[in-house]
């Protein structure tokens, strides 16, 4: 079973650090054979929502509130470890981090930017693409937006 946490960067221990940036490294870099440049300077003013199973982090993400990023509040850097994909860390991890949008920064509007080929996963969550689709690192992407809701 995996829990999250939601941690600022200087809140991250040394060894949570490490293990986010090995991930990241191992999925975006390694696994999908794209050299770039990860570490672009936000992740200090981002909050990090960390998936922990067995004191490992198996799931990540980075959140952002609006103007931080995108005029939007944002979700980035979203990431399953490979064997642990199968358990559905992927929709758990971003079900946490769109909580978490909502509890840190009030917003409901969500933009974030997306592989093109997990639009119909993104899209199970409220999502829906907008514009054009593009090249991130050389990776097919498209914008997705989650609508602002009406608070009761």
């Amino acid at each position: 079973m995996m829990r999250t946490v939601v941690k600022t960067f200087d809140s991250l221990t040394t060894t949570e650090l490490y293990s986010i940036l090995q991930l990241r490294s191992a999925v975006f870099v390694v696994e999908q054979d794209c050299v770039y440049q990860d570490m672009d300077g936000k992740d200090k003013s981002a909050l990090h929502v960390l998936g922990i199973k067995k004191d490992e982090v198996v799931a990540y993400t980075r959140i952002f509130g609006p103007g931080d990023y995108f005029d939007a509040a944002s979700i980035g850097r979203v990431v399953v470890r490979d064997d642990e994909r199968k358990y559905g860390y992927g929709r758990d991890i971003m079900e946490a981090s769109i909580k978490a949008v909502v509890a840190h920064f009030g917003e409901t509007e969500i933009q974030v930017s997306a592989q093109a080929h997990l639009e119909k996963f993104y899209t199970s969550l409220e999502f829906t693409a907008f514009g054009e689709g593009y090249l991130e690192d050389g990776i097919p992407h498209i914008g997705m937006r989650r609508p602002k809701r009406i608070k009761n």
